[in-house]
């Protein structure tokens, strides 16, 4: 079976800089280096999924990228927090107080006298007549007030019915109808073209649903003494981001999958959706991941580990006595800890010969992503070997497919840039390294953590939305955050700019996307242009199939434009099927060769030897 090319035919999602489809998201981290008309337009459109009028540009430039963290989320000025107190019992002036029968706990501890206060039995007077341990509810600020929000204003719960879902699903939803809107043709277009099985999704989150909807509430239940809902299990998994996109936007019998890898999670899926397409055994994969880790929490476990940039920590830097929260992310500058952010990014990969027959535009191609683990470590967050090798072998994929001169003068690199001391020297050692086997020197490298901060799983996701906009552009974000490039930075081969590098597209052709994370889990993928791509096309298909395909492009193209044009008046609509469109089990049909499930026009081959021989 020929291997088939893997090609971005959509994506989409929500992260600080905005709507990523369309290039929106992108476009706000290049902002002062887009042309009067596109700047208007990014503006504009930011300003209407803020609830904002198109003239208030202030107000969009100051509720997007990192920021400190509003009261949307919660008031990380007094945060809620629990202090625990031991009661001492004194037999002279025993405590007392009054609760009525719902508050009292059953059964009641041997130590409380508790009497009636009224003949309906509702309040109580309760004398503690021993020690008592009670937690009393307050507020406190956090060490750590900036983080990468989604925009101000923008609330994912209120375009679709999305009651008791956690914020994590309410973004998968939101993210996963964007990305499948950006393709341009309709799903069921493409769903009655495939059989059920040669679609997949691969999309999961890294701290699962932590919110009081999700595990979080779950977990704090009875210590909180609140009643477990029916729901918070369930929703609280990691792979929910997957298993939410097949039942309520796609209606998927295909296969599923929900990988992890710290912070490379998003690559891990990646390569699953790739392998899968490679293979031919799949003909459409979604790829995503959704997080929504900005809760005092998940800040707490963070900052106990040092990783955090705290308020202390960047005045320290600045010497001042107020934080500069949007420069709190500073990858490859001084600066004290990564900045924990929220996103969600989806991507819609297509066999080549699949786009070609249905006119799929085609925004990128992805041929590989590696994966290596670090070996041996002293601990489970320091980095390793792995990532060597993961960044030599996508360079090396490159190197064979469109050739050294390609990859050394038209290449660049999308930092995994975590704003920690540690990161900005082993990672920037690695690029230069690497650089030098393979003879690039000035090698662009950008690291979009500056603007969005670190969404955690979703972070390579990230990388992929600005690496497509590089294509279309020409440009690549600076890492503006900086002053300058620190002095123990390995960059000599290096171009780590602090302003946007207007290359052009002939020289943004492949992105090389690396992510490291914690316990070795090093991912780097290799990204082509559209114009690598239109290459590989002419080289595979004869001029009657890419006319053809050419004219069903313009008609998918006004699709696209037609959903952008709703989209930048914040017109998003997504795709949330519930309790419709159900599938009637009595119908499927079963024989030895096949099965069909009604509402699909293909059924699924049951005669296949899955590649094996000889027995």
């Amino acid at each position: 079976m020929k291997s088939r090319l893997p090609l971005i035919v959509g994506f989409g999602g929500f992260n600080a800089a905005g709507r990523s489809s369309a290039h929106m998201g992108y476009r706000r981290m290049i902002l002062d280096s887009l042309p009067g008309a596109q700047r208007k337009q990014t503006i504009g459109a930011l300003a209407a999924m803020m609830g904002l009028s198109d003239g208030d540009e202030q107000s969009v430039l100051q509720g997007t990228l990192v920021r400190k963290i509003e009261s949307a989320l919660f008031d990380v000025d007094h945060a809620p927090v629990s202090k625990k107190i031991d009661l001492q019992y004194q037999a002279h002036a025993p405590i007392s107080f009054t609760a009525t029968a719902k508050q009292l706990p059953r059964p009641l501890p041997e130590h409380w006298k508790v009497a009636s206060l009224d003949e309906e039995g509702k309040l109580f007077r309760v004398t503690l007549l021993g020690d008592q341990g009670v937690s009393v509810k307050t507020g406190a600020p956090l060490a750590v007030k900036a983080a990468g929000q989604l925009p101000s204003g923008f609330d994912p719960s209120i375009y679709y019915r999305s009651q008791h879902h956690p914020r994590g699903l309410q973004m998968a939803v939101m993210g996963a109808s964007d990305a499948l809107k950006s393709v341009g043709i309709s799903w069921d277009d493409i769903h009655q073209i495939v059989s059920p099985d040669e679609v997949a999704v691969y999309s999961s989150s890294v701290m699962s649903q932590l919110d009081h909807t999700g595990l979080g509430g779950l977990m704090s239940s009875r210590e909180r003494g609140e009643r477990v809902s029916s729901k918070q299990l369930t929703l609280g998994l990691n792979t929910m981001p997957a298993d939410f996109v097949n039942a309520y936007v796609l209606g998927s019998l295909g296969a599923t999958g929900s990988m992890s890898g710290a912070c490379a999670t998003f690559l891990y899926n990646l390569r699953l959706g790739v392998e899968e397409i490679r293979s031919g055994r799949r003909k459409v994969v979604i790829v995503g991941a959704s997080e929504a880790p900005i809760l005092p929490e998940i800040i707490d476990g963070y900052a106990a580990m040092s990783a955090l940039a705290t308020d202390a920590d960047l005045n320290k830097l600045d010497g001042t006595k107020k934080p500069d929260y949007r420069r709190a992310s500073r990858p490859f500058g001084a600066n004290c800890g990564f900045t924990i952010a929220e996103s969600v990014q989806y991507t819609v990969l297509m066999a080549d010969d699949l786009a070609v027959e249905l006119g799929a535009k085609v925004y990128g191609a992805v041929p590989g992503v590696y994966v290596n683990a670090d070996g041996y470590k002293k601990s489970i967050s320091a980095p390793g070997a792995g990532n060597y090798i993961t960044m030599a072998r996508a360079l090396g994929l490159a190197k064979t497919l469109v050739g050294a001169d390609v990859v050394r003068n038209s290449s660049f690199v999308q930092a995994h840039g975590s704003s920690t001391p540690q990161n900005r020297v082993t990672e920037s050692k690695i690029f230069d390294e690497v650089a030098k086997a393979f003879g690039i020197s000035d090698w662009p490298v950008v690291a979009v953590k500056s603007y969005l901060g670190h969404s955690l799983g979703p972070a390579s996701g990230d990388q992929l939305a600005a690496t497509l906009g590089a294509f279309e552009y020409g440009i690549l974000p600076g890492i503006k955050t900086l002053d300058a490039v620190a002095d123990d930075v390995f960059d000599e081969r290096l171009n780590i700019s602090v302003a946007d590098l207007n290359l052009g597209r002939e020289r943004c052709q492949v992105g090389f996307l690396n992510s490291k994370g914690f316990g070795g889990n090093n991912a780097t993928a290799t990204v082509l242009s559209p114009m690598i791509v239109e290459n590989y096309l002419q080289n595979h298909y004869t001029k009657t199939q890419l006319t053809s395909y050419r004219d069903k492009l313009s008609k998918t193209q006004q699709c696209i434009d037609t959903y952008a044009s709703e989209a930048d008046r914040a017109e998003f609509k997504p795709i949330y099927e519930f309790g419709s469109r159900l599938i009637d089990e009595r119908e499927i049909v079963i024989t030895e060769d096949s099965i069909r499930i009604p509402g699909f026009e293909n059924g699924i081959n049951l005669v296949a030897d899955e590649g094996l021989s000889g027995f």
